[in-house]
C-alpha cells in the first residue's frame, strides 16, 4: 500500500505536518486471518494511506469489555490510537445465530473458552445446535456474520466513523472447505451452494460482512 495523504470528509485540508501523520493509520487487530483479509480489501480500495497493524507497533490487544460489536470496536480503535498517536481503524466481528439468542456474538473468538481456537469454537457451536436440529430436523438454522468497523481520527474523537456489514447464511452440522478462518467452514451460502471456507479470497471479499463494512467506511471517508 502506498503512503500519501488522505483528506477526511468534512475536515479542512491538513497542514504539511498533519498530512505526514495522516498518511499512516493503525489497524487495531492482531488476528492473522483478519489482517490477511484487511490487507487484500484495503489494497483493492487503493487508499492513499499506509495501514499498519498494531502488532508492528508493539501494541497489545485492548480489553474488550463492551456489550456490543459497536462498543468493542470503539474501545479497540481508541486504544490503538492512544498508544500510537495515529488515526486508527478497528473491527469487531463475529457470528450471530438467532436460535441461540445471537450467540456466539461478541464472544465468537472465545466461544469455547480459549481465544482463537477455531476447532473448539466450531465444535461447541455444532454441539449447542444439536438439540435444536433434533427437534426441527427439516428447518435450516440461520446465521449471520457481523462486522462493525470504526475509524477514529484521534483517541478522543467524539465522532467516530462507524460502518456495519451483515452476511446472511445457514449453519451446517459439519465443516466443509479448507479456506477462510473462524466459523467459515460451517457457514453455508444457499444461493452459491458452498461454504464461506470454499470461496476464493476475491469472491469472499466481494460479498462478506467485512467487505461490506469496508466499502461503507470508504464511502463515508470519500470527499
Amino acid at each position: 500500500m502506498s503512503t500519501t495523504t488522505v483528506r477526511l470528509s468534512g475536515h479542512p485540508v491538513p497542514s504539511q505536518n498533519e498530512a505526514t501523520a495522516a498518511s499512516q493509520w493503525v489497524l487495531a487487530s492482531n488476528n492473522k486471518g483478519k489482517l490477511a483479509e484487511f490487507k487484500r480489501l484495503f489494497a483493492a480500495a487503493d487508499l492513499d494511506v499506509t495501514i499498519v497493524p498494531q502488532g508492528q507497533l508493539g501494541i497489545d490487544d485492548a480489553i474488550e469489555d463492551g456489550l456490543s460489536f459497536v462498543e468493542n470496536a470503539i474501545i479497540k480503535a481508541r486504544h490503538a490510537s492512544r498508544a500510537s498517536n495515529l488515526p486508527a481503524i478497528a473491527d469487531d466481528s463475529g457470528l450471530c445465530v438467532p436460535v441461540l439468542g445471537n450467540a456466539p456474538g461478541i464472544y465468537s473468538a472465545r466461544y469455547a473458552g480459549e481465544h482463537g481456537n477455531d476447532a473448539k469454537n466450531n465444535a461447541k457451536l455444532i454441539a449447542d445446535l444439536q438439540p435444536i436440529r433434533a427437534a426441527t430436523p427439516d428447518t435450516p438454522i440461520k446465521g449471520m456474520f457481523v462486522c462493525v468497523l470504526v475509524m477514529v481520527r484521534h483517541a478522543d474523537d467524539p465522532l467516530p466513523i462507524i460502518a456495519q456489514g451483515l452476511w446472511h447464511g445457514e449453519i451446517l452440522q459439519a465443516a466443509q472447505g479448507d479456506g477462510g478462518f473462524g466459523y467459515d467452514p460451517l457457514f453455508w451460502l444457499p444461493k452459491l451452494q458452498t461454504t464461506a471456507a470454499s470461496l476464493s479470497a476475491a469472491d469472499k471479499n466481494n460479498i462478506s460482512h467485512r467487505g461490506q463494512a469496508i466499502r461503507q467506511l470508504l464511502a463515508q471517508l470519500a470527499l
